[in-house]
């Protein structure tokens, strides 16, 4: 089963199961979307990376409501679900259905966002992914994600994987929905160090390279291209 098609198979409860297993993500999006320094009536252009079913450009579109979205993803499934929330504003919304790694594009965008899809990467291809947004960014365009980290010792990260899972059984989380979500980190996650991940970006020529806000395992990361 493809990447694509294992996020597919999710799209009738994944909204409902983000807010459940993900740590602190009302905060998460908070921070991330306070960190978005334009003025809320700005007509700023937004390409979302793994988009989805388009969570994180709807707490964008709640600030800017003037913004226009390009949704990229490899699932068509979760981005028909995304069709579905944006439907009564579709003019600001575009679909593409494809692979981000094969980004092209140059002084486009305001803001590029993502969330919990950039770590399904290796890491040479997170380097490579980080330097694409820095050319798809206009001046002063910012890049917000929000991803895994990996723990920086095998028992910070057997401490951080258990406390997850603590959590969501402690919440009456299905426990098929446990084990799918074990079984997808198994199979597809490759979580990079927090250090890592703000080196590349740096690397990739952004200023104000940070992890500005962290909750065990997931981490808000920001850059800024002057």
């Amino acid at each position: 089963m493809s990447i694509g098609q294992a996020f597919d198979s999710t799209v009738e409860y994944y909204d409902e199961w983000v807010r459940i297993a993900l740590p602190n993500y009302s905060e998460l999006f908070a921070v991330s979307v306070g960190l978005i320094p334009f003025d809320a009536e700005e007509s700023i252009e937004v390409l979302d990376l793994g988009a989805g079913t388009g969570l994180f450009s709807m707490h964008v579109s709640s600030k800017y409501p003037r913004a226009r979205f390009v949704l990229h993803d490899l699932a068509p499934g979760m981005l028909d679900v995304a069709r579905a929330r944006f439907q009564s504003g579709k003019d600001r919304f575009r679909y593409l259905v494809g692979d981000y790694r094969e980004l092209e594009e140059a002084d486009r965008y305001h803001l590029v966002i993502s969330s919990l899809s950039i770590h399904h990467l290796p890491d040479e291809e997170k380097r490579a992914l980080f330097k694409r947004v820095y050319a798809a960014l206009k001046r002063g365009g910012v890049f917000i994600n929000i991803d895994q980290i990996k723990g920086p010792t095998p028992d910070l990260q057997e401490f951080y994987w258990q406390t997850w899972l603590d959590r969501v059984r402690r919440s009456g989380a299905a426990e098929d929905r446990i084990q799918g979500a074990v079984e997808r980190r198994t199979r597809y996650d490759k979580d990079a160090l927090m250090a890592d991940q703000v080196e590349w970006l740096r690397e990739a020529g952004f200023v104000k390279a940070d992890c500005v806000f962290k909750s065990f395992f997931v981490g808000v990361f920001h850059g800024v291209k002057e």
